[in-house]
């Protein structure tokens, strides 16, 4: 597998990368091959007095490159001009990568609880699983959240096809996961379309696939606002990452998370990976 690490070579950055136990959990999942990105704004110019970021950003690119070397990952950098998550999609694309992984500074009661733009904008646009690594807000020395990645797995479901495609994730993240909490909220509109089986069925079937595979799983059914219900879970259960699908029922909306993924991303406290619909042919 072939991941794709942003960074701005920030303390938050720093943190994501330098994490022996989050590149213990990449090794672990299969990721072989690491492609270290850092994108320049279109705004900055070579030639501006004072100013020389390629450099710098290849100096810091060069740092990070030892430390993921020495834990046993190829490394390939990449220091690029333009807008982030445009540059940062095309590279993804371009070198075939299985997930993209972005830090994000977490939680800004000032900011309504929103994540940075570039992790934002990511989570609209991604065309690759993308791993929003939740970081601390502390000024100084942050730390990862929840450090082992993926050691339990809160799974959020509506049964749906895009649904099925982020649990399939399951295939290869279950090389480092322990626990699985699979839910799923129930709205009124549901009621009376249960003709492939209720929903606690549902997700046991599911859980009889985690636990033949040695992951040990709790299913909850759930009533009220899907994402309310699903933040309200990762609140009480305090999983390592929050496993979810987004919906691109179309090419217009192929930039448009669902209503409930994007709440998820924007709002959870901890790790989010989130399954894209397919790309558009």
């Amino acid at each position: 597998m072939r991941a794709l690490c942003a960074t701005d070579l920030s303390a938050a950055s720093e943190a994501t990368i330098e994490n022996e136990t989050c590149l213990g959990c990449l090794d672990r999942i299969g990721v072989r091959t690491v492609h270290l990105v850092t994108v320049i704004s279109a705004n900055v110019h070579p030639g501006m007095p004072g100013v020389d970021f390629e450099e710098r950003r290849r100096r810091g690119l060069d740092r990070y490159r030892e430390v993921i070397e020495a834990a046993g990952f190829d490394v390939e950098t990449h220091v690029v001009r333009g807008t982030p998550y445009r540059r940062l999609n095309g590279i993804a694309e371009t070198v075939h990568a299985d997930l993209t992984i972005v830090g994000s500074r977490g939680q800004s009661p000032l900011e309504n609880r929103v994540v940075g733009s570039t992790a934002r904008n990511l989570a609209r646009t991604t065309v690759v699983p993308l791993l929003v690594n939740r970081v601390e807000r502390a000024a100084d020395d942050p730390d990862v959240l929840r450090e082992h990645l993926f050691r339990h797995v809160l799974f959020a479901t509506d049964f749906s096809e895009h649904a099925d495609r982020a649990f399939d994730a399951f295939s290869y993240l279950r090389r480092a996961t322990e626990e699985a909490t699979l839910v799923h909220v129930r709205s009124p509109k549901d009621d009376g379309l249960d003709a492939g089986g209720g929903p606690a069925e549902r997700l046991a079937e599911r859980a009889s696939t985690l636990e033949g595979w040695g992951i040990e799983t709790r299913t909850e059914v759930r009533r009220g606002d899907p994402a309310e219900e699903i933040l309200a879970v990762e609140a009480e259960v305090t999983p390592s990452t929050v496993l979810v699908g987004s919906k691109g029922r179309s090419r217009i909306r192929r930039l448009l998370l669902g209503s409930v993924s994007e709440e998820i991303v924007t709002r959870a406290t901890g790790n989010v990976f989130l399954v894209p619909p397919p790309r558009a042919v």
